[in-house]
This record gives C-alpha cells, sequence and structure tokens, in this order.
C-alpha cells in the first residue's frame, strides 16, 4: 500500500481499545503497538512526519500494510500488546534479550585448589555453590573471598608456577599472601580456601565468629603470627561488610531503574534490593533508541523485563514518567498476585539511590562508546540542571574578542560527549559594523553561523549540523542579543549565557528565567567552567593573531608599492617578518601578486643599512 491508501485505511478504524501490527512488503511484523482509540493512533503514523523521530519515519516508510486486534478494556490491549511483542519480536519495538541464567562459584578439585566464577556447571568432579540467580553478587562475592583470604586471581599453576616470575601487584598491595613466590605452605594454602568457602556459604558475619574464635585461641597459645593474621583477616570481611550496608541502606524490597541516552543509543540499568541488601544489577544497551519519547520507551522495557523475571517487588523506583502507569502498575500486580507501585523520588535516599543507578546506565554506556561515563553524566546532570528534553551530545560555545573595538572577532567551540571536539572549533572575523558591541557582534556571528547551516544541511557536517545546546560567553544581553536570530531561522536549540563573578570564574547560567546557580552541580559545574574557558582561550587567541597581523602588515604597507593584499600574501608565504627580511629578490618575486619592482624594494627597505656602509 502507498502512504495514502494506508491514511485512508486508518481513518476508517473504530475509535476502541486494540493492538495494531505494522508489517513490511513481505509480510513481516515490524511494530506492534497499543491504543486506546485505534483510529487516532494509527493515522497519526500516516500523516504529517514533521513531528516523528528518525525511528518513526524509518518504520513507516518500511510500512507495507497494517493488521489490528479489537479489545475490551486498554488494558487488555496492553497485556495482549506485551504477548505479541514476547511472540514476534518486532524489528522496531524494544527487544530486550534475556541472557539470565544460573551462575556458580566452582572449587576445583586439585591439591592447589582455587575458587572461580563460573556461568555454568560441568561434570568434572569439582565443587559448585549455587546455584545464584545473580551472576553479578556470584561473581563479586568470588572477587571479595580472594582479597579477604589472600588467594591468587592470576592463571598460574601450582605447583608447577612456585618460584617463576615476579609477584604480581597483587601480592604487594597485600591481596595476595603469594603462593608464586613459595611464601605459603599447601596446608595454610587449603585453610584459607576452607575459610573463604566457608565466607561464600555464611556469609559475613558467621565467619568473623568463627575466625574470632581461633584468633583468640591462637593469642593463648602464644601463636601471635597467626593471631595476627586472623585479625587482618577479620578487618577485611567487617570491610567489605560495612560496604555492603552503605549499598544495602534502609529501602526494603524494590527495584531502581533508570536511562540514560546518548546519540541513537540507549542503556537501562536496573538495580535490585532484598532482605536489606543490594543483590543484583543488570544492563540493557538499546541500539536505534527513540529518546523523544521516554515515557513510551520505559513502558516497553518494565513490559518486557517483568515478563523475563520471576520475582517482582513491591515498588518499582523509576528516574521519570512512565506512559500507561496505572495499566502498567495493574499489570504487574496481576503477575506478581500483590499490590506493585511505581515511586519516583525527588529527595532523600532513595533519590540518591537512583543517581547512583544513573551513574551506572551513564558508565556502561560510556564504555560501550570509548570514552568515560563521568563525561555523560555531567551532561545528563547539565540537561536536569536547564530543563532540557534530552542529554545535549553536541554543544556550541561562543565568545567575542576585541581591544577597544579593534580587531573584533569571535570564536566558536564545539563540546561532544563532554569533550572539546576541536575538528568543529570556527574562528569569526566582525565585518558588519566598526567598534565595540559586543551584543552585536554575538548577533552577527550566530547570523552567519546559521546562514551557513541553510546551504549545509543536506550533508548534516560542520556548519549542517545544529547543536542541541548553545552556550554565550556572557550574561543576559547576550541570551537577547542572539534569541531573535534563533526565531528568524525558527530554530528551537535551547540558548543560555555563562556568568562569571568578579574573579572571571564560572558563577552560574543564565536564560530569560533567571539566573541558575550551578555551583553546588559538581560535574556541571566541571563541564560549564572548562566550556567557558575553552571558548575564552580560542577567542582571545584568535584575537591576539589578528592583532599580531596587522602589526605585520602595517610595517609592510610601509614599503613603496607593497599595498594591504601584497603585504597579507608576503605573510602567508613567509609567517614572518623576519624571513621576510632575509629573502632574496628571487625568492620574494615568488609571492603572488609580486614583480621585481616591488621584490626589490622590499629587499631594499630591509638592507638599508647595508648600502650605507
Amino acid at each position: 500500500m502507498t502512504l495514502k491508501e494506508l491514511r485512508e485505511k486508518s481513518m476508517k478504524l473504530p475509535l476502541t481499545p486494540g493492538v495494531y501490527i505494522m508489517k513490511d512488503k513481505s509480510g513481516s511484523i515490524i511494530y506492534i503497538g497499543k491504543a486506546k482509540a485505534l483510529k487516532n493512533r494509527v493515522s497519526q503514523y500516516f500523516g504529517s512526519d514533521r513531528n516523528h523521530a528518525e525511528k518513526v519515519r524509518q518504520m513507516v516508510m518500511n510500512v507495507s500494510d497494517f493488521d489490528y486486534i479489537l479489545c475490551e478494556s486498554e488494558f487488555e490491549a496492553l497485556v495482549l500488546e506485551c504477548s505479541l511483542i514476547k511472540l514476534h519480536k518486532p524489528k522496531y519495538n524494544i527487544l530486550l534479550k534475556d541472557d539470565k541464567g544460573y551462575s556458580y562459584i566452582r572449587v576445583s578439585n586439585d591439591k592447589w585448589r582455587k575458587i572461580s566464577f563460573e556461568m555454568q556447571r560441568q561434570d568434572d568432579g569439582a565443587e559448585y555453590l549455587g546455584p545464584y540467580m545473580s551472576a553479578w553478587y556470584a561473581k563479586n562475592a568470588v572477587d571479595e573471598a580472594k582479597k579477604i583470604f589472600g588467594l591468587p586471581s592470576c592463571n598460574k599453576v601450582f605447583p608447577r608456577d612456585i618460584g617463576r616470575g615476579r609477584p604480581c601487584l597483587n601480592y604487594h598491595i597485600k591481596q595476595c599472601s603469594g603462593v608464586c613466590c613459595g611464601k605459603v605452605s599447601l596446608e595454610e594454602y587449603n585453610e584459607s580456601v576452607n575459610n573463604a568457602i566457608e565466607f561464600l556459604k555464611k556469609g559475613g558475619s558467621d565467619t568473623i565468629k568463627i575466625m574470632t574464635e581461633k584468633m583468640e585461641r591462637a593469642a593463648e597459645t602464644l601463636d601471635f603470627e597467626l593471631a595476627a593474621k586472623l585479625r587482618d583477616r577479620i578487618r577485611a570481611v567487617r570491610k567489605i561488610t560495612e560496604k555492603q550496608k552503605v549499598i544495602a541502606t534502609g529501602v526494603g524490597e524494590q527495584d531502581v531503574i533508570a536511562v540514560m541516552t546518548e546519540e541513537t543509543d540507549a542503556c537501562f540499568s536496573v538495580i535490585r534490593f532484598a532482605d536489606g541488601r543490594l543483590y543484583d544489577k543488570e544492563d540493557f544497551l538499546i541500539k536505534n533508541f527513540d529518546e523523544t519519547d521516554l515515557p513510551m520507551a520505559r513502558r516497553e522495557f518494565i513490559m518486557q523485563y517483568y515478563e523475563m523475571r520471576e520475582n517482582i517487588p513491591p515498588v518499582v523506583t523509576l528516574d521519570g514518567e512512565v506512559e500507561d502507569s496505572e495499566l502498567l502498575e495493574q499489570r504487574l500486580s496481576e503477575l506478581k498476585g500483590k499490590k506493585v507501585k511505581f515511586a519516583y523520588p525527588k529527595r532523600g535516599e532513595k533519590h540518591d539511590i537512583l543517581e547512583m543507578c544513573r551513574k551506572n546506565a551513564a558508565e556502561r554506556l560510556a564504555q560501550s562508546h570509548g570514552h568515560l561515563g563521568h563525561e555523560l553524566s555531567a551532561l545528563d546532570e547539565l540537561a536536569k540542571l536547564l530543563g532540557l528534553s534530552k542529554v545535549p551530545v553536541f554543544i556550541e560555545s561562543y565568545d567575542i574578542s576585541n581591544l577597544m573595538g579593534t580587531e573584533n572577532v569571535a570564536g566558536m567551540v564545539v563540546f561532544k560527549n563532554g569533550r572539546p571536539f576541536r575538528e568543529s572549533y570556527r574562528k569569526f572575523k566582525i565585518k558588519g559594523f566598526v567598534g565595540q558591541d559586543d551584543y552585536a557582534s554575538m548577533n552577527e556571528v550566530l547570523t552567519r553561523r546559521f546562514e551557513e547551516y541553510l546551504k549545509d544541511k543536506d550533508s548534516g557536517k560542520g556548519f549542517g549540523q545544529l547543536p542541541d545546546l548553545i552556550l554565550l560567553d556572557g550574561g543576559k544581553g547576550q541570551v537577547s542579543a542572539v534569541k531573535p536570530v534563533l526565531e528568524k531561522f525558527g530554530l528551537n536549540i535551547p540558548l543560555f549565557g555563562m556568568v562569571k563573578d568578579s574573579s572571571h570564574r564560572t558563577r552560574a547560567i543564565t536564560g530569560d528565567g533567571g539566573e541558575i546557580a550551578i555551583t553546588s552541580k559538581r560535574q556541571a559545574f566541571t563541564l560549564v567552567s572548562s566550556i567557558q574557558d575553552e571558548v575564552h582561550r580560542f577567542a582571545i587567541g584568535y584575537h591576539r593573531q589578528a592583532r599580531k597581523k596587522k602589526v605585520f602588515s602595517s610595517s609592510l604597507t610601509e614599503i613603496d608599492g607593497i599595498g594591504t593584499e601584497r603585504a597579507k600574501a608576503l605573510l602567508s608565504y613567509f609567517k614572518t617578518i623576519k624571513r621576510i627580511s632575509i629573502a632574496e629578490v628571487e625568492e620574494l618575486m615568488q609571492v603572488k601578486g609580486m614583480n621585481r619592482p616591488a621584490a626589490e624594494a622590499v629587499y631594499n627597505y630591509y638592507h638599508e643599512d647595508e648600502k650605507s656602509t
């Protein structure tokens, strides 16, 4: 079907709840959605695409036909949508890969036993602890046990590798007892393995009690070396236990879900609490993500996540609104058999845990893109501070530089993913007027920038890419000067000014609604300060360069036959006045626009003293 035919078909749909099923030309299902009123929802896809996100545009381009199923209620449509997505796994729905399985802790059966984390149980004669539902918990438990009891985490084979090579860093920072150095007997080593297994089976409190009794007996028998070793291990277990208490807190049984987006990708992070402690953590990377409708994306994620999980907590804490929240709470309550509710904390301990979850999602997403999590966290913090609808991946910043109105120039710097993106830096020389007027200068620069956008927008490169955020070095006056430019070009780009204090340090951000203090937001403050320092450095550097060229050019124009154009050509060719002054006539004639009389005039000007002698 053509787009017109699809539109006509959608206008004939009833205004009742149901599920719609989009298909491509081969008949394959590419998207499944639910609607409170089928006609209203489906017809939106085949009308104007002006408000569609890129992912929706791509989906609509591939739609050849659609089916629909009428339902008695919107809740019934939600349940049917979820089961159909699970069955057909359509290309344009959010799809989660469920790689969750049981995990184990393996203890090898050789003389020098080793403890390791394993995803599968093998019939190899080894001892297996578990199964554990949380691979994250099992892996961390193994790492903690090795550190506490000084067990090696390397791949060396004992006793074969004892005495071969130097000990690793773990030995020097006292996280390994140094089996490879021959400092530990087989009896001592296996005693440590037994203690580690006991710790993994019974937990920290029981292990501390057992080791305390052993330490006291060792002290009574004057075995102070053993007593000191046990004392250190008790301290290590207590340190780990305290760390777990900090993570656990008193939040009760709940799941915490947060999402971070970057360009066309996203990461949902889930942190799970039960029995007063954090027991699991999962991350889901999603490609080709539509960040323009996060409430709908949260709904799709939550539906699929809990279809894959048996245990649903009484509280699900979210970092933002979710579409059809009441219907979704009803569905989760039905699956659990008890009441389930969503929470959106704005402050306090639960909000702090939510922020921890967001940072975890930012770190995972940043790693997948090859950069650092704190950079994405800073952008996320800035977005929330400024009330932006999405994380500003591409930021442009502008500053004006002049000296008493002379050599009036501007610099534009770009930060991409929280880092300077120098290949997109640009320099502007103010051409519209002479004198000092920072507001008019800023207006001219942004006008020229968006005129270039109109020329290059089809390429999407250079000036053809629009920023997610514009930051001006200055206050409300600069913002007011530039706002009409955005309105003139019909652009809806967030615009703010960066305000400095008396010590020339970043103090606040200003927009139409007054100043926004940023000093309390550490990551956003650091990012904005870096942007303001960088754009100031770049603009003032260009201004100094322009002044220097003017000084050089003015000295050359004192020579007969050398005007502005020839002076610029000479400086462009030789780079410095010193190189011009020592050049021979033939070399000077190589410059574009120079002839012999002009070259001789320059040569004679710089060699006048030689003639007089």
